[in-house]
């Protein structure tokens, strides 16, 4: 009895958001206390980290022999366990600061289509990190908590969540998730994208990084009617030297298509797979979006236009999830049912 209370006087809860391209951690004291990239750089000669998260990601594509510049989150789920246990380790020993009397409680975000398997790499990967109790949650849950969804009540509400990794569409009704569809296909597969038109139909290969750029400044899913111009840089594939080229928007909608028919079939066919009821209220409430991935231009549009329902983009869809976990964390009693096994 004495060592739980002094576990729960000493104890820094954390909720954690383990995106495929960003990691965030919430914790009571504090709120939102890191919001960034899921790389890590690793010394391959001497097996030693030498950069997290921001500092990493300007390793990507710069990297001599020896260094390595990882993600170890693969379609929203664990590829590389020991980079992931030394990036959650490095990130939760970042947040919490005074004396370590107690090993911190974790709540954790996760796609919903994972298997047994993968859970349990992430329930692993948090307690070799340090963590003494990890509860998890399922990622459109936390979406629709953070939106302040009435998730509790027998409605039915429809969340989107586009993040780096995966596209998530789920129907959610009495704290639990009626329906529910997910494709690995988001932010990452949309700058692959970019960067297999450009090399396609230019002959110019680039760095991820500044495929992420362009589909940031170019990406829309619908024409507008005065669309801006890039001025990019890269190498030539035919003569092997840098090039520069001036690219529009209506290329990268193009090169975005395949992606953009994806995520709109995926909720189509979730709306298919939706009982009638559920479908009327999603008709009246509409269908909220979340995760980076809704930040692209017209997306809401185009997915509106398809479904004919009423969409609706978070107001910081880059940390919804992230809020609703925290909720959640801090309320464990009331939101007991949300948490999955």
């Amino acid at each position: 009895m004495l060592p739980r209370l002094l576990r729960r006087f000493f104890a820094q809860d954390i909720a954690m958001d383990l995106g495929t391209a960003n990691t965030l951690l919430f914790t009571r004291k504090h709120g939102i206390v890191i919001n960034e990239p899921s790389v890590v750089a690793v010394d391959v000669q001497k097996n030693t980290i030498l950069a997290v998260g921001r500092e990493a990601r300007e390793y990507l594509g710069r990297t001599p022999h020896r260094i390595r510049a990882i993600r170890p989150m693969k379609d929203g789920v664990i590829a590389d366990f020991d980079v992931t246990r030394a990036m959650i380790a490095y990130f939760v020993r970042k947040v919490i600061t005074g004396l370590r009397l107690v090993r911190p409680s974790m709540v954790i975000c996760i796609p919903t289509g994972i298997t047994q398997v993968e859970k349990r790499a992430v329930i692993d990967s948090a307690h070799l990190a340090g963590a003494h109790d990890v509860s998890l949650v399922e990622e459109p849950m936390g979406a629709a908590l953070g939106a302040d969804l009435p998730v509790h009540e027998p409605l039915g509400n429809m969340v989107l969540d586009i993040g780096g990794g995966t596209s998530e569409v789920a129907v959610i009704t009495l704290s639990g998730i009626a329906v529910s569809q997910s494709v690995r296909v988001a932010g990452d597969a949309m700058n692959m994208a970019v960067q297999r038109y450009l090399r396609d139909v230019f002959r110019l290969e680039v760095g991820e990084i500044t495929a992420e750029n362009v589909k940031k400044i170019l990406g829309n899913a619908v024409p507008r009617p005065e669309s801006p111009r890039l001025e990019i840089s890269g190498k030539d594939l035919v003569e092997g030297g840098p090039r520069c080229i001036t690219i529009g928007e209506g290329h990268i909608r193009e090169a975005l298509y395949d992606c953009i028919q994806t995520i709109v079939g995926v909720v189509l066919r979730t709306l298919e797979r939706t009982p009638p009821e559920l479908a009327a209220d999603i008709h009246r409430n509409g269908l909220l979006m979340a995760g980076g991935g809704s930040l692209l231009k017209g997306l809401d549009q185009r997915i509106a236009r398809e479904t004919r329902l009423k969409v609706f983009v978070d107001d910081e869809p880059l940390t919804t999830v992230l809020r609703g976990t925290a909720k959640a964390m801090l309320d464990r009693e009331r939101y007991q049912p949300v948490f999955i096994n």
